[in-house]
């Protein structure tokens, strides 16, 4: 990777930064990083991950972040929002470009367009501060979880499950969408939402339904993450918005997507 610093801020270059290919002698299971320029943060995750059996690399800034990204195969990335150099957004959108490994966003705001702006980014999920670290850990299993069961699916070598909907592909095995001959590079969560409507194709499913079955989780409080995910769907789906959109809002309902007859 080839980065370079300019009044306080980091340059990279794109075309070096690949996080689909690591050093194989730095490929360690299981491991996560978290970064954030606070150490106690940083210290208190660190001990909740290790206490659950995690291997654990901390980075105090997006320069030392994406440097062990580079080096490191991460089976999820803790991210606080406000990082020195470069913000959590910023970072997240660069993470997505080349993996879709889990992101958890850290931060002090709780508003919600924080939380609609951090999804919007890439981000799997987003968590407070202060919070409570078992209701971190807790997310973070989840998401591992998740992560987990694509790659075991995707080197499975069982006959993959394909759902073709007219000029839709999705493959569950490799993780692989396909539209109009077009790859579409989806995160796991969004991939999951897309691949449950797909897989119950005409049947219109609650924001709620969607997120209690995607997130295994059950809903406590009324909020836009499905929402902010479902447009990041349509956004990468629709180069043309003249077009039909594939998922279809059912107004006061919910979101579903049309059998093909």
């Amino acid at each position: 990777m080839e980065f370079y610093m300019e009044r306080n801020k980091i340059h990279y270059n794109k075309k070096s930064l690949d996080l689909s290919s690591k050093n194989p002698e730095m490929v360690e299971q299981d491991q996560i990083l978290v970064i954030d320029d606070d150490g106690d943060i940083l210290d208190l995750v660190e001990i909740h991950l290790a206490s659950e059996g995690f291997r654990v690399k901390k980075a105090y800034s997006a320069w030392e972040g994406l440097q062990l990204l580079g080096a490191y195969d991460f089976k999820l990335v803790i991210l606080d929002l406000v990082a020195p150099e470069m913000d959590g957004l910023a970072m997240c959108k660069i993470i997505r470009e080349e993996s879709a490994v889990p992101i958890i966003l850290l931060s002090a705001n709780s508003k919600v367009l924080d939380k609609i702006t951090g999804l919007g980014a890439g981000a799997d999920d987003y968590i407070t501060k202060p919070f409570d670290p078992l209701e971190l850990m807790a997310r973070v299993k989840a998401q591992l979880r998740r992560y987990t069961k694509l790659n075991q699916l995707g080197n499975s070598g069982r006959p993959g499950q394909v759902i073709v909907l007219d000029h839709l592909i999705i493959d569950k095995d490799t993780h692989k969408v396909n539209l109009n001959g077009r790859d579409i590079r989806l995160t796991p969560i969004e991939f999951d939402i897309l691949y449950l409507l797909a897989s119950n194709a005409g049947k219109v499913f609650s924001t709620e339904d969607i997120f209690e079955r995607v997130w295994n989780e059950k809903v406590f409080e009324v909020n836009n993450t499905v929402m902010v995910h479902i447009r990041r769907i349509r956004e990468k789906f629709e180069t043309d918005q003249r077009k039909t959109q594939i998922i279809k809002t059912v107004w006061g309902v919910g979101y579903k997507i049309e059998a093909v007859s």
